[in-house]
């Protein structure tokens, strides 16, 4: 199925036009408000909620067909194939009809009514591979996948030992019908995926050994889906819901790909890493230089964040060819924390 964007947001012609004389958050401020036929500002907000794995989980799994994502020395990540699931849209629960109309109208995207999260794109794939190379391990942290998608981010930490997840995506249908399921494809076994790390390292193990790492591998996989909460909704109620937790949630990582496309929605992203990342946290955040159709992109939320004074923001990867594709990392100013 062929996709473009269908974005309903005016987007100034280049960066200058957007920065002018002003601040870019007055500037941002203007693109976000729209008006109703009174001439009133008008804001969708589409309403954070928590979702609950059914009680039956391997019920989610009936007649998917799923694909693996190996990079280097990372654990094999499991998600659902996407042409299969396109082609079964019209077969799954979605109270939002985002499946349907995202077909109709074969778009990726619909501002405020679906943002992206049933595809799969290509800066997800840049960042795990920083995360392979940079060696991050996310062992008894907590981690935040915002605009979460497939989940990918989330599962590899997961798999690599984070103590609780959470998965957030703007869309509960994509929480619903492909995150969860991707996680739950990820807490079956791997034949196989012992013997194969094994001989990835140049580690003979024997039968007893390799039984022993089975049954553990195994007793680990049951464990990753009590290890994980899943939320949908807009950023600004999203992070009211999580706030209002007791204690309130915070993370020690927030992994966010492709989601600085819009300006419109900078300053609740800001907020969300500003009030939900722990004092030595960071955010790896995987985006292109620039997003046509919408004027998004990293020149500008780099913009804005300097504007903010509350991040330093460093980069950790910038491709050289074609449009430009980054890893940035955000940490707290020192003399904030």
């Amino acid at each position: 199925m062929s996709f473009c964007f269908n974005f309903d947001v005016d987007a100034p012609t280049n960066t200058q036009d957007m920065l002018g004389n002003a601040s870019l958050n007055d500037k941002i401020d203007r693109v976000v408000k729209r008006v109703n036929d009174s001439g009133n500002p008008e804001e969708t907000v589409k309403e954070a909620k928590e979702h609950f794995p059914p009680s039956d989980p391997q019920h989610l799994l009936d007649d998917a067909i799923s694909e693996t994502l190996t990079i280097g020395s990372l654990p094999p990540l499991h998600f659902l194939n996407e042409t299969v699931f396109e082609k079964t849209i019209y077969e799954r629960e979605d109270t939002e009809n985002v499946l349907s109309r995202t077909a109709e109208q074969r778009s990726d995207l619909i501002s405020g009514v679906y943002e992206g999260g049933l595809k799969v794109w290509e800066c997800t794939y840049d960042l795990l591979e920083v995360i392979e190379r940079e060696g991050e391990t996310f062992g008894g942290k907590g981690i935040l996948d915002l605009g979460c998608g497939a989940g990918l981010l989330g599962i590899l930490s997961l798999k690599r030992g984070a103590n609780k997840v959470h998965f957030q995506d703007y869309n509960s249908t994509v929480i619903e019908q492909l995150t969860m399921s991707n996680v739950i494809i990820n807490c079956q076994d791997d034949d196989g995926e012992d013997d194969e790390q094994g001989k990835g390292k140049g580690i003979r193990k024997t039968d007893k050994e390799n039984d022993k790492c089975k049954t553990k591998a195994k007793h680990d996989r049951k464990d990753l889906l009590p290890r994980c909460r899943f939320f949908s909704g807009d950023w600004r109620t999203f992070l009211t819901l999580v706030s209002s937790q007791d204690p309130p949630l915070k993370y020690d990582i927030i992994m966010t790909s492709e989601t600085i496309y819009n300006t419109a929605y900078y300053l609740a992203l800001h907020n969300t890493f500003h009030k939900l990342l722990a004092p030595q946290g960071r955010v790896y955040l995987a985006t292109k230089s620039h997003y046509f159709g919408v004027g998004g992109g990293l020149h500008l939320f780099e913009t804005f964040v300097a504007e903010q004074g509350v991040f330093k923001v460093n980069h950790l990867w910038d491709s050289e060819n074609g449009l430009q594709r980054h890893v940035v990392t955000l940490h707290f100013k020192k003399e904030l924390q």
